[in-house]
């Protein structure tokens, strides 16, 4: 087929479908489309939490594991390992989190440079895809303490994030983390799949352009 041919073939097929009646809205559009990918778990919670850990240390985060009343300790761990003394944390975190021997800056709609300055930035997580290795930040309200984020400046400022992920939180597919963040939808969410990086044309992967540099993972059992 040459390129008249061709060009008359596709604007009589616009044509022919704006011809046609509008029947249905967009919505009624969207929801007719054909959903045939798979949108329910195949995995136990077990295997969705080791493929979330595989994933997130292919992009060059770090991962580790606490017991349920250690998340203290683990914390102080990791943020001693990253010589990380004067940490951000949103004004809803659950203070149990924090070891008393780093200094935390509750966020009070402080400056962007004001962000910059801490050492990184502690949260919650919404939801965890295991499957793509991706954390669901929500930035809206009545979360539970756990799950908080904050704002959307507090996780892309810092340079360092520590991310704690319940294990109640960690789902398999995208769909099913959508499910989970249905009562909060039109509400901010940040998806992020590692740290930040970016590439030039030249294909000179960079770290930090968009958010943090550097994200380690704390999954509590």
């Amino acid at each position: 087929m040459n390129d008249a041919i061709a060009r008359t073939e596709i604007l009589a097929r616009i044509r022919s479908a704006n011809a046609k009646p509008k029947t249905m809205s967009a919505v009624d559009d969207w929801k007719a489309l054909p959903r045939q990918y798979r949108q329910q778990s195949t995995r136990d919670l077990a295997s969705c939490i080791s493929l979330l850990e595989d994933r997130l240390r292919d992009y060059g985060a770090g991962v580790h594991r606490s017991a349920r009343g250690q998340v203290s300790a683990g914390i102080a761990a990791i943020l001693r390992q990253r010589n990380s003394r004067q940490v951000l944390v949103p004004a809803e975190i659950d203070r149990r989190w924090l070891p008393q021997q780093f200094a935390f800056v509750t966020d009070t709609d402080l400056s962007h440079g004001e962000l910059d300055a801490c050492d990184g930035v502690l949260t919650g997580c919404s939801v965890a895809i295991a499957m793509t290795g991706t954390l669901g930040l929500c930035h809206a309200d009545g979360l539970a303490p756990e799950q908080r984020a904050g704002r959307r400046a507090l996780t892309l400022v810092p340079d360092y994030h520590l991310c704690v992920v319940e294990s109640s939180s960690v789902v398999e597919t995208v769909p099913q983390a959508f499910e989970a963040l249905e009562p909060y939808k039109g509400q901010p969410v940040t998806f992020i799949s590692g740290p930040s990086a970016t590439a030039d044309i030249e294909m000179t992967r960079i770290q930090g352009v968009h958010g943090p540099r550097v994200l380690d993972v704390l999954i509590v059992d």
